[in-house]
């Protein structure tokens, strides 16, 4: 279940069929149109995603409700909070239906100080990949922070969470622009609050924040994280090499 903390309400829920039980309040996840909840549905906890109780009645609002359902239910990435569905709840009202993320937002693990090496390989690698992905299929949405970050609770598997409010032919350069600045936001935060420094990552983050900066796709971040794991592998292989060199001549001089 996602964590539950003291901030969290749990909202009396009517529901005679028994469908739905243990409504909670998530106001960590609270968006601007949106509350979020997470409740159990056949036993299942799902998380849901509707409108704030002074909206809920607009129909300008509810076809925006509808538009997102629309957009994220066709997305399907390991590294995305997957929609399943679209239902009217009790006490909720019409809400988007998600897996639950079961887990911490990276907010709160940078508040919490609970930064471990695995999640800064997953913002290399995984967050990387479903930023490629919304790319790929023309997604334009709000800015990735570390509160639309989640990481899973066991395994600290990354989940992006608000994804998709608009599809397009072809998303603009500033788009495209927007998420990588985002994108360097992020990681320069998660550096701020580690016990180490990583320079090699701090430089390709601060180039993502220039507004100058050379990345004009994810792909070409992706491409220059690789060189820096490429180049570091380089090092360790020459270093092997010369010591299993040296070896085998001190070993001919034995002989």
């Amino acid at each position: 279940m996602s964590y539950i903390s003291k901030e969290e309400k749990k909202i009396p829920i009517d529901d005679p069929s028994g469908k739905w039980t243990d409504l909670y309040l998530l106001p960590e996840w609270e968006e601007k149109y949106y509350d979020v909840y997470t409740v159990r549905k056949h036993g299942k906890w799902v998380m849901l995603k509707a409108l704030k109780k002074e909206y809920a009645d607009d129909p300008r609002y509810q076809a925006m409700l509808d538009k997102e359902f629309d957009i994220r239910y066709n997305l399907c990435h390991p590294n995305i909070v997957m929609v399943n569905d679209l239902e009217v709840v009790p006490s909720v009202g019409k809400a988007i239906i998600t897996d639950d993320a079961y887990g911490y937002s990276l907010r709160r693990l940078i508040d919490e100080k609970r930064l471990t090496p695995k999640i800064v390989h997953r913002l290399q690698t995984q967050l990387l990949d479903a930023m490629e992905y919304i790319q790929e299929n023309h997604i334009q949405h709000v800015p990735i922070t570390p509160d639309t970050i989640i990481f899973t609770e066991y395994n600290e598997n990354l989940k992006l969470a608000n994804v998709g409010y608009d599809q397009t032919a072809s998303l603009s350069e500033q788009d495209t622009k927007a998420d990588i600045e985002s994108y360097g936001k992020v990681v320069n935060e998660v550096l701020d609050h580690l016990p180490t420094s990583l320079p090699r990552l701090r430089r390709i983050a601060n180039k993502c924040v220039d507004p100058d900066h050379p990345y004009r796709t994810v792909s070409d971040l992706q491409l220059a994280m690789e060189r820096r794991n490429s180049s570091q592998l380089y090092v360790f292989l020459c270093v092997f090499i010369l010591l299993m060199a040296s070896l085998l001549v001190w070993l001919s001089f034995r002989g």
